[in-house]
Protein backbone atom coordinates (compact mmCIF):
# COMPACT_ATOMS: atom_id res chain seq x y z
CA UNK A 1 0.00 0.00 0.00
CA UNK A 2 1.60 3.65 -1.07
CA UNK A 3 -1.27 6.02 1.32
CA UNK A 4 0.02 7.37 3.71
CA UNK A 5 -1.98 8.55 7.13
CA UNK A 6 -1.40 9.69 10.38
CA UNK A 7 -3.19 10.69 13.27
CA UNK A 8 -0.63 13.73 13.78
CA UNK A 9 -2.41 15.54 11.02
CA UNK A 10 -5.34 16.26 13.56
CA UNK A 11 -2.65 19.15 15.43
CA UNK A 12 -0.88 19.37 12.37
CA UNK A 13 -3.36 20.64 10.14
CA UNK A 14 -5.14 23.36 12.10
CA UNK A 15 -1.18 24.62 13.27
CA UNK A 16 -1.15 25.59 9.35
CA UNK A 17 -4.95 26.53 8.76
CA UNK A 18 -5.78 28.41 11.87
CA UNK A 19 -2.19 28.89 13.72
CA UNK A 20 -2.91 31.49 15.79
CA UNK A 21 -6.27 30.36 17.14
CA UNK A 22 -6.27 29.07 20.50
CA UNK A 23 -5.96 25.02 20.71
CA UNK A 24 -5.69 24.66 24.35
CA UNK A 25 -6.46 25.95 27.62
CA UNK A 26 -5.17 24.35 30.67
CA UNK A 27 -4.96 26.87 34.01
CA UNK A 28 -3.08 29.94 33.01
CA UNK A 29 -1.75 28.39 29.42
CA UNK A 30 -3.36 29.53 26.63
CA UNK A 31 -1.36 27.96 23.74
CA UNK A 32 -1.83 28.58 20.04
CA UNK A 33 -2.15 25.68 17.37
CA UNK A 34 1.08 26.68 16.11
CA UNK A 35 2.34 26.78 19.06
CA UNK A 36 1.31 23.67 20.60
CA UNK A 37 2.42 21.80 17.06
CA UNK A 38 5.69 23.42 17.08
CA UNK A 39 5.92 22.06 21.12
CA UNK A 40 5.25 18.97 19.90
CA UNK A 41 7.52 18.56 16.88
CA UNK A 42 10.85 19.81 19.52
CA UNK A 43 9.81 16.46 21.64
CA UNK A 44 9.56 14.55 18.85
CA UNK A 45 12.94 15.66 17.61
CA UNK A 46 14.38 14.81 21.39
CA UNK A 47 12.13 11.14 21.25
CA UNK A 48 14.53 10.72 17.87
CA UNK A 49 17.31 11.28 19.52
CA UNK A 50 16.68 8.94 22.35
CA UNK A 51 16.40 6.46 19.87
CA UNK A 52 12.36 6.07 18.95
CA UNK A 53 11.92 5.06 15.56
CA UNK A 54 8.75 4.61 13.21
CA UNK A 55 7.08 2.06 14.98
CA UNK A 56 8.26 1.81 18.01
CA UNK A 57 5.92 1.84 21.32
CA UNK A 58 6.09 4.80 23.43
CA UNK A 59 3.80 4.67 27.19
CA UNK A 60 1.98 7.95 28.34
CA UNK A 61 1.11 8.74 31.75
CA UNK A 62 -0.30 11.71 33.40
CA UNK A 63 -3.84 13.86 34.25
CA UNK A 64 -5.35 16.39 31.85
CA UNK A 65 -2.33 18.68 31.20
CA UNK A 66 -1.08 20.37 28.48
CA UNK A 67 2.04 17.73 28.74
CA UNK A 68 -0.35 15.36 28.00
CA UNK A 69 -1.22 15.74 24.19
CA UNK A 70 1.99 17.78 23.28
CA UNK A 71 3.55 14.02 24.47
CA UNK A 72 0.83 12.78 22.77
CA UNK A 73 1.34 14.07 19.43
CA UNK A 74 5.46 14.08 19.68
CA UNK A 75 4.98 10.44 19.60
CA UNK A 76 2.84 10.42 16.61
CA UNK A 77 5.03 13.14 14.57
CA UNK A 78 7.96 10.27 15.43
CA UNK A 79 6.27 7.74 13.79
CA UNK A 80 5.54 5.74 17.14
CA UNK A 81 2.33 4.25 18.36
CA UNK A 82 1.25 5.74 21.67
CA UNK A 83 0.02 3.59 24.46
CA UNK A 84 -2.11 5.65 27.17
CA UNK A 85 -1.38 4.26 30.50
CA UNK A 86 -4.45 4.38 33.26
CA UNK A 87 -3.41 7.21 35.61
CA UNK A 88 -4.33 5.52 38.88
CA UNK A 89 -2.68 1.97 38.06
CA UNK A 90 -0.26 0.93 40.66
CA UNK A 91 3.35 0.04 39.69
CA UNK A 92 2.44 -3.94 39.63
CA UNK A 93 -0.23 -2.69 37.06
CA UNK A 94 1.61 -0.19 35.00
CA UNK A 95 4.80 -2.80 34.67
CA UNK A 96 2.36 -5.23 33.54
CA UNK A 97 1.13 -2.56 30.81
CA UNK A 98 4.97 -1.32 29.57
CA UNK A 99 5.99 -5.16 29.21
CA UNK A 100 3.15 -6.50 27.46
CA UNK A 101 2.50 -3.40 25.04
CA UNK A 102 6.60 -3.79 24.47
CA UNK A 103 6.98 -0.43 25.59
CA UNK A 104 10.88 1.24 24.06
CA UNK A 105 10.39 3.95 26.83
CA UNK A 106 7.55 5.98 29.33
CA UNK A 107 6.84 9.55 29.49
CA UNK A 108 5.29 10.14 33.06
CA UNK A 109 4.28 13.41 34.40
CA UNK A 110 6.02 14.58 37.46
CA UNK A 111 2.16 13.57 39.36
CA UNK A 112 3.11 10.19 38.94
CA UNK A 113 6.67 9.80 38.76
CA UNK A 114 7.03 7.44 41.49
CA UNK A 115 4.54 4.52 40.25
CA UNK A 116 6.04 5.61 36.53
CA UNK A 117 9.87 4.90 37.20
CA UNK A 118 9.07 2.00 39.47
CA UNK A 119 7.20 0.20 36.70
CA UNK A 120 9.87 1.75 34.38
CA UNK A 121 12.93 0.35 36.06
CA UNK A 122 11.33 -3.27 36.74
CA UNK A 123 11.06 -3.21 32.70
CA UNK A 124 14.48 -1.85 32.17
CA UNK A 125 13.24 1.45 30.10
CA UNK A 126 13.81 4.52 30.41
CA UNK A 127 11.15 7.28 32.14
CA UNK A 128 10.96 10.82 31.00
CA UNK A 129 9.51 13.87 32.32
CA UNK A 130 7.47 15.59 29.54
CA UNK A 131 8.96 18.71 31.02
CA UNK A 132 12.22 17.86 30.28
CA UNK A 133 11.34 16.68 26.79
CA UNK A 134 13.04 19.15 24.27
CA UNK A 135 15.15 19.07 21.03
CA UNK A 136 15.84 20.55 17.33
CA UNK A 137 12.38 20.13 15.93
CA UNK A 138 11.34 18.43 13.41
CA UNK A 139 9.96 19.55 9.90
CA UNK A 140 7.20 17.20 9.49
CA UNK A 141 5.89 14.29 11.33
CA UNK A 142 6.90 10.94 9.61
CA UNK A 143 4.39 9.36 7.40
CA UNK A 144 2.67 6.06 8.82
CA UNK A 145 0.75 3.82 6.54
CA UNK A 146 -3.01 4.16 7.23
CA UNK A 147 -3.52 0.65 8.85
CA UNK A 148 -0.38 0.77 10.77
CA UNK A 149 -0.96 1.05 14.90
CA UNK A 150 -1.56 4.26 15.88
CA UNK A 151 -2.54 4.03 19.71
CA UNK A 152 -2.66 0.79 21.86
CA UNK A 153 -5.65 1.42 24.43
CA UNK A 154 -5.94 -1.47 27.98
CA UNK A 155 -9.29 -2.71 28.06
CA UNK A 156 -10.41 -2.43 31.87
CA UNK A 157 -10.26 -6.04 32.17
CA UNK A 158 -13.58 -7.50 33.29
CA UNK A 159 -12.15 -10.66 32.92
CA UNK A 160 -8.64 -12.03 33.07
CA UNK A 161 -6.21 -9.52 32.57
CA UNK A 162 -6.18 -5.88 30.19
CA UNK A 163 -5.60 -6.56 26.78
CA UNK A 164 -4.08 -3.88 24.68
CA UNK A 165 -6.97 -2.78 21.63
CA UNK A 166 -4.55 -1.58 18.71
CA UNK A 167 -6.44 1.29 16.77
CA UNK A 168 -4.68 2.16 13.56
CA UNK A 169 -4.07 5.50 12.25
CA UNK A 170 -7.36 4.82 9.78
CA UNK A 171 -9.49 3.80 12.77
CA UNK A 172 -8.54 7.31 14.96
CA UNK A 173 -8.67 9.36 11.98
CA UNK A 174 -11.81 8.56 10.50
CA UNK A 175 -13.82 8.01 13.71
CA UNK A 176 -12.78 11.97 14.66
CA UNK A 177 -13.83 12.97 11.34
CA UNK A 178 -17.03 11.52 11.28
CA UNK A 179 -17.25 12.57 15.18
CA UNK A 180 -16.62 16.19 14.02
CA UNK A 181 -18.67 16.60 11.05
CA UNK A 182 -21.59 14.21 11.47
CA UNK A 183 -22.23 12.61 14.82
CA UNK A 184 -21.74 15.33 16.45
CA UNK A 185 -21.56 18.48 14.10
CA UNK A 186 -18.94 20.59 15.65
CA UNK A 187 -18.35 23.98 14.99
CA UNK A 188 -14.90 25.58 14.13
CA UNK A 189 -15.48 28.23 17.15
CA UNK A 190 -17.02 25.74 19.48
CA UNK A 191 -15.38 25.22 22.90
CA UNK A 192 -14.97 22.06 24.56
CA UNK A 193 -14.06 21.08 28.07
CA UNK A 194 -12.23 18.34 28.25
CA UNK A 195 -12.82 16.71 31.64
CA UNK A 196 -12.76 13.45 30.54
CA UNK A 197 -9.51 11.76 30.97
CA UNK A 198 -7.11 11.82 28.06
CA UNK A 199 -5.18 8.54 28.43
CA UNK A 200 -9.08 7.11 27.51
CA UNK A 201 -10.61 6.50 24.17
CA UNK A 202 -13.67 8.48 24.96
CA UNK A 203 -11.62 11.87 25.80
CA UNK A 204 -9.22 11.14 23.25
CA UNK A 205 -11.05 11.07 20.15
CA UNK A 206 -14.41 13.00 21.34
CA UNK A 207 -13.67 15.42 22.88
CA UNK A 208 -9.51 16.05 21.42
CA UNK A 209 -9.37 14.44 18.73
CA UNK A 210 -12.73 15.37 16.92
CA UNK A 211 -12.66 18.74 18.01
CA UNK A 212 -9.10 19.66 16.35
CA UNK A 213 -10.07 18.19 13.21
CA UNK A 214 -12.11 21.24 12.67
CA UNK A 215 -9.73 23.76 14.70
CA UNK A 216 -11.90 24.46 17.58
CA UNK A 217 -10.67 24.98 21.01
CA UNK A 218 -10.31 22.55 24.03
CA UNK A 219 -10.45 23.70 27.72
CA UNK A 220 -8.68 21.42 29.94
CA UNK A 221 -9.31 20.00 33.56
CA UNK A 222 -7.10 17.49 35.28
CA UNK A 223 -9.63 16.60 37.78
CA UNK A 224 -13.54 16.54 37.63
CA UNK A 225 -15.43 18.82 40.20
CA UNK A 226 -18.67 19.93 38.92
CA UNK A 227 -18.91 22.70 41.02
CA UNK A 228 -15.54 23.73 39.56
CA UNK A 229 -16.70 22.78 36.00
CA UNK A 230 -19.29 25.36 36.22
CA UNK A 231 -17.48 28.15 37.10
CA UNK A 232 -14.35 27.02 34.10
CA UNK A 233 -17.09 26.67 31.84
CA UNK A 234 -18.97 30.23 32.32
CA UNK A 235 -15.33 31.85 32.69
CA UNK A 236 -14.29 30.42 29.24
CA UNK A 237 -16.98 30.28 27.61
CA UNK A 238 -17.19 26.77 27.16
CA UNK A 239 -20.26 25.27 25.15
CA UNK A 240 -19.44 21.89 24.67
CA UNK A 241 -19.25 19.06 27.54
CA UNK A 242 -18.78 15.32 27.01
CA UNK A 243 -19.51 13.45 29.98
CA UNK A 244 -20.66 9.90 31.49
CA UNK A 245 -23.87 9.86 33.51
CA UNK A 246 -22.21 10.45 36.87
CA UNK A 247 -20.63 13.76 35.50
CA UNK A 248 -24.05 14.86 34.30
CA UNK A 249 -25.29 14.31 37.75
CA UNK A 250 -23.27 16.08 39.48
CA UNK A 251 -23.64 19.12 37.36
CA UNK A 252 -27.30 18.71 38.34
CA UNK A 253 -26.35 19.05 41.72
CA UNK A 254 -23.92 21.46 41.27
CA UNK A 255 -25.95 23.15 39.81
CA UNK A 256 -28.27 24.16 42.71
CA UNK A 257 -25.62 26.27 43.99
CA UNK A 258 -24.23 28.03 40.88
CA UNK A 259 -24.39 31.94 40.82
CA UNK A 260 -24.59 31.28 36.77
CA UNK A 261 -24.58 28.55 34.68
CA UNK A 262 -22.86 27.65 31.49
CA UNK A 263 -24.44 28.01 27.99
CA UNK A 264 -24.45 25.06 26.46
CA UNK A 265 -24.79 23.88 22.79
CA UNK A 266 -23.35 20.20 23.03
CA UNK A 267 -23.87 17.70 25.46
CA UNK A 268 -22.55 14.28 24.16
CA UNK A 269 -22.92 11.25 27.00
CA UNK A 270 -21.00 7.73 26.77
CA UNK A 271 -19.38 5.09 28.77
CA UNK A 272 -22.31 3.72 30.52
CA UNK A 273 -26.33 3.78 29.88
CA UNK A 274 -27.95 7.55 31.23
CA UNK A 275 -30.69 7.47 33.01
CA UNK A 276 -33.93 9.18 31.01
CA UNK A 277 -34.89 11.33 34.45
CA UNK A 278 -31.47 12.85 33.92
CA UNK A 279 -31.55 13.53 30.58
CA UNK A 280 -34.88 15.20 31.44
CA UNK A 281 -33.92 17.32 34.34
CA UNK A 282 -30.43 18.39 32.39
CA UNK A 283 -32.41 19.87 30.08
CA UNK A 284 -34.75 21.85 32.29
CA UNK A 285 -31.52 23.21 34.62
CA UNK A 286 -29.18 23.50 31.95
CA UNK A 287 -31.62 24.31 28.33
CA UNK A 288 -29.40 21.22 26.58
CA UNK A 289 -30.50 18.49 25.20
CA UNK A 290 -27.95 15.30 26.24
CA UNK A 291 -27.38 12.73 23.02
CA UNK A 292 -26.41 9.63 24.40
CA UNK A 293 -23.95 7.71 22.44
CA UNK A 294 -22.32 3.93 22.26
CA UNK A 295 -19.07 2.47 22.24
CA UNK A 296 -15.96 0.68 23.26
CA UNK A 297 -12.16 1.07 22.80
CA UNK A 298 -12.43 -1.60 20.18
CA UNK A 299 -14.35 0.76 17.84
CA UNK A 300 -12.24 4.06 18.26
CA UNK A 301 -14.96 4.27 20.42
CA UNK A 302 -18.16 5.63 18.69
CA UNK A 303 -20.27 3.10 16.83
CA UNK A 304 -23.62 4.95 17.69
CA UNK A 305 -24.61 8.09 18.87
CA UNK A 306 -28.45 10.34 18.84
CA UNK A 307 -27.32 12.94 15.48
CA UNK A 308 -28.76 16.21 15.68
CA UNK A 309 -29.34 15.79 12.05
CA UNK A 310 -31.22 12.66 12.41
CA UNK A 311 -32.98 13.82 15.70
CA UNK A 312 -32.69 12.26 19.01
CA UNK A 313 -34.59 9.57 21.01
CA UNK A 314 -34.25 9.35 25.07
CA UNK A 315 -33.56 6.04 26.46
CA UNK A 316 -31.69 4.98 23.01
CA UNK A 317 -28.07 5.29 22.03
CA UNK A 318 -29.24 6.46 18.53
CA UNK A 319 -27.90 5.29 14.68
CA UNK A 320 -24.76 4.35 13.70
CA UNK A 321 -22.34 6.89 12.81
CA UNK A 322 -20.80 7.73 9.06
CA UNK A 323 -19.50 4.55 7.34
CA UNK A 324 -20.28 2.26 10.36
CA UNK A 325 -22.78 -1.00 10.77
CA UNK A 326 -24.37 -1.90 13.90
CA UNK A 327 -26.75 -5.04 13.96
CA UNK A 328 -27.91 -7.29 16.35
CA UNK A 329 -27.08 -11.05 16.24
CA UNK A 330 -27.82 -14.12 17.79
CA UNK A 331 -25.77 -14.00 21.31
CA UNK A 332 -25.46 -17.99 21.84
CA UNK A 333 -24.28 -18.42 18.36
CA UNK A 334 -20.30 -18.34 18.54
CA UNK A 335 -18.74 -19.48 15.79
CA UNK A 336 -20.53 -16.53 13.10
CA UNK A 337 -22.96 -14.07 12.58
CA UNK A 338 -26.63 -14.66 12.62
CA UNK A 339 -28.24 -11.40 12.49
CA UNK A 340 -31.84 -10.92 14.33
CA UNK A 341 -34.86 -8.72 13.06
CA UNK A 342 -35.92 -5.29 14.73
CA UNK A 343 -37.47 -5.52 17.91
CA UNK A 344 -35.33 -8.82 19.11
CA UNK A 345 -32.64 -8.70 21.89
CA UNK A 346 -29.15 -9.72 20.94
CA UNK A 347 -25.72 -9.34 21.15
CA UNK A 348 -24.49 -6.02 19.59
CA UNK A 349 -22.13 -6.47 16.52
CA UNK A 350 -20.07 -3.53 14.81
CA UNK A 351 -18.12 -3.39 11.75
CA UNK A 352 -16.56 -0.91 9.88
CA UNK A 353 -13.82 1.90 9.56
CA UNK A 354 -14.10 2.13 13.29
CA UNK A 355 -12.94 -1.57 14.14
CA UNK A 356 -9.71 -2.28 15.65
CA UNK A 357 -6.87 -4.35 14.41
CA UNK A 358 -7.19 -6.89 17.38
CA UNK A 359 -5.83 -7.33 20.40
CA UNK A 360 -1.70 -7.22 20.89
CA UNK A 361 -0.04 -11.06 20.97
CA UNK A 362 -3.52 -12.07 21.56
CA UNK A 363 -4.53 -14.10 18.08
CA UNK A 364 -7.12 -16.24 20.03
CA UNK A 365 -8.77 -13.42 21.86
CA UNK A 366 -9.27 -11.46 18.98
CA UNK A 367 -10.33 -14.31 16.75
CA UNK A 368 -13.23 -14.50 19.79
CA UNK A 369 -14.57 -11.48 19.42
CA UNK A 370 -13.59 -10.92 15.48
CA UNK A 371 -16.58 -13.39 13.86
CA UNK A 372 -16.79 -12.67 9.95
CA UNK A 373 -15.85 -9.29 9.91
CA UNK A 374 -18.17 -8.36 13.02
CA UNK A 375 -16.98 -7.29 16.31
CA UNK A 376 -19.19 -9.34 18.99
CA UNK A 377 -19.14 -6.40 21.22
CA UNK A 378 -20.52 -8.47 24.72
CA UNK A 379 -23.43 -5.94 25.15
CA UNK A 380 -26.72 -6.96 24.94
CA UNK A 381 -29.24 -4.35 22.85
CA UNK A 382 -32.26 -4.11 20.11
CA UNK A 383 -32.87 -2.00 17.23
CA UNK A 384 -36.61 -0.43 16.85
CA UNK A 385 -38.04 -0.10 13.42
CA UNK A 386 -37.11 3.23 12.84
CA UNK A 387 -33.17 2.04 13.89
CA UNK A 388 -32.17 3.23 16.86
CA UNK A 389 -30.37 1.34 19.02
CA UNK A 390 -31.32 0.82 22.89
CA UNK A 391 -28.49 -0.88 25.03
CA UNK A 392 -30.29 -3.78 27.23
CA UNK A 393 -27.26 -4.59 29.36
CA UNK A 394 -23.76 -5.69 29.52
CA UNK A 395 -24.26 -9.95 28.88
CA UNK A 396 -21.66 -10.41 31.85
CA UNK A 397 -23.92 -8.28 33.71
CA UNK A 398 -27.67 -9.63 33.24
CA UNK A 399 -28.61 -11.58 36.23
CA UNK A 400 -30.45 -14.40 35.95
CA UNK A 401 -33.16 -14.68 39.02
CA UNK A 402 -34.74 -18.05 38.75
CA UNK A 403 -34.62 -18.46 35.08
CA UNK A 404 -35.12 -15.02 34.21
CA UNK A 405 -33.36 -12.35 32.95
CA UNK A 406 -33.08 -9.14 35.11
CA UNK A 407 -30.91 -6.20 33.18
CA UNK A 408 -29.63 -4.02 35.68
CA UNK A 409 -29.48 -1.12 33.71
CA UNK A 410 -33.65 -1.44 33.74
CA UNK A 411 -34.08 -1.70 37.20
CA UNK A 412 -31.45 1.49 37.99
CA UNK A 413 -33.55 3.54 35.76
CA UNK A 414 -36.86 2.69 37.31
CA UNK A 415 -35.20 3.62 40.85
CA UNK A 416 -33.41 6.46 39.78
CA UNK A 417 -36.97 8.18 39.61
CA UNK A 418 -37.16 7.78 43.15
CA UNK A 419 -36.85 11.64 44.53
CA UNK A 420 -34.60 10.22 47.50
CA UNK A 421 -32.20 8.04 45.43
CA UNK A 422 -29.04 10.24 43.86
CA UNK A 423 -27.34 7.30 42.74
CA UNK A 424 -27.94 3.38 42.50
CA UNK A 425 -26.07 0.05 41.01
CA UNK A 426 -27.62 -2.76 40.65
CA UNK A 427 -25.91 -6.53 40.76
CA UNK A 428 -26.74 -10.00 41.37
CA UNK A 429 -25.42 -11.77 44.10
CA UNK A 430 -25.33 -15.74 44.61
CA UNK A 431 -28.95 -17.23 46.12
CA UNK A 432 -29.04 -21.12 47.03
CA UNK A 433 -33.32 -20.50 45.76
CA UNK A 434 -33.13 -18.65 42.86
CA UNK A 435 -29.36 -18.49 41.43
CA UNK A 436 -29.04 -14.95 41.99
CA UNK A 437 -31.00 -12.67 44.01
CA UNK A 438 -30.78 -8.48 43.20
CA UNK A 439 -28.68 -6.70 45.18
CA UNK A 440 -29.60 -2.66 44.97
CA UNK A 441 -26.48 -0.49 46.67
CA UNK A 442 -28.41 3.18 46.95
CA UNK A 443 -26.79 6.50 47.72
CA UNK A 444 -29.55 8.36 49.23
CA UNK A 445 -30.67 11.87 49.03
CA UNK A 446 -32.66 12.09 51.59
CA UNK A 447 -34.45 9.86 54.52
CA UNK A 448 -35.22 6.65 53.01
CA UNK A 449 -35.37 2.93 54.09
CA UNK A 450 -34.92 -0.34 52.29
CA UNK A 451 -38.39 -1.20 52.91
CA UNK A 452 -39.01 2.08 50.76
CA UNK A 453 -37.16 1.16 48.27
CA UNK A 454 -37.88 -2.00 47.45
CA UNK A 455 -41.99 -1.22 47.44
CA UNK A 456 -40.85 1.16 45.09
CA UNK A 457 -39.27 -0.82 42.82
CA UNK A 458 -42.50 -3.42 42.86
CA UNK A 459 -44.23 -0.32 41.78
CA UNK A 460 -42.23 -0.05 38.69
CA UNK A 461 -40.97 -3.01 37.50
CA UNK A 462 -41.72 -6.81 36.87
CA UNK A 463 -42.24 -8.68 39.98
CA UNK A 464 -39.14 -10.70 39.16
CA UNK A 465 -37.37 -7.70 38.68
CA UNK A 466 -37.31 -5.99 41.94
CA UNK A 467 -34.56 -6.09 44.44
CA UNK A 468 -34.86 -7.91 47.24
CA UNK A 469 -32.18 -6.62 49.21
CA UNK A 470 -30.94 -2.91 49.68
CA UNK A 471 -27.87 -2.06 51.21
CA UNK A 472 -26.78 2.44 51.39
CA UNK A 473 -23.45 4.01 50.72
CA UNK A 474 -22.37 7.59 51.24
CA UNK A 475 -20.72 7.20 47.59
CA UNK A 476 -20.62 4.32 44.93
CA UNK A 477 -16.99 3.57 43.63
CA UNK A 478 -15.89 5.16 40.51
CA UNK A 479 -13.26 4.96 38.26
CA UNK A 480 -11.35 7.96 36.92
CA UNK A 481 -13.76 7.86 34.12
CA UNK A 482 -16.15 8.25 36.63
CA UNK A 483 -18.04 5.41 35.55
CA UNK A 484 -19.50 3.45 38.64
CA UNK A 485 -17.39 -0.05 39.55
CA UNK A 486 -19.59 -2.80 39.58
CA UNK A 487 -16.71 -5.36 39.91
CA UNK A 488 -15.77 -3.74 43.40
CA UNK A 489 -19.59 -3.81 44.33
CA UNK A 490 -19.71 -7.85 43.69
CA UNK A 491 -16.03 -8.24 45.46
CA UNK A 492 -17.63 -6.19 48.55
CA UNK A 493 -21.12 -8.06 48.61
CA UNK A 494 -20.99 -11.54 47.53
Amino acid sequence: MNATLSLASILAEPAWRRPDHLALVEGEQRITFRDLWRQAREQAGALIELGVRPGDRVALMGPNTADFPRAYFAILAAGATVVPVHLLLTADEAEYVLRDSGAKTLICHPMVEAVGKEAAARVGIDCLNPKELAGEAIPAYVSRGPLDTAVVFYTSGTTGRPKGAELSHLNMVMCATVNAFDANEVKREDIALGALPLFHVFGQTVSMNSHWRLGATLVLMPRFDAAQAIELMVREHVNTFHGVPTMYHGLLEAAQNAEELPRLRLCISGGAAMPPVIIEEFEKVYGAHILEGYGLSETSPTATVNQPLLGPKVGTVGHPVWGVDVEIAAAEVRDRIELLPAGTVGEVVVRGHNVFGGYTGRPDATAEVMVDSWFRTGDLGVKDDDGYLRIVDRIKEMIIRGGFNVYPTEVEAALLRHPNISQVAVIGVPDDNYGEEILAVVVPSGPLTAEEVVDYAKEHVARYKYPRRVEFVTELPMGPTHKILKRELEQRYV
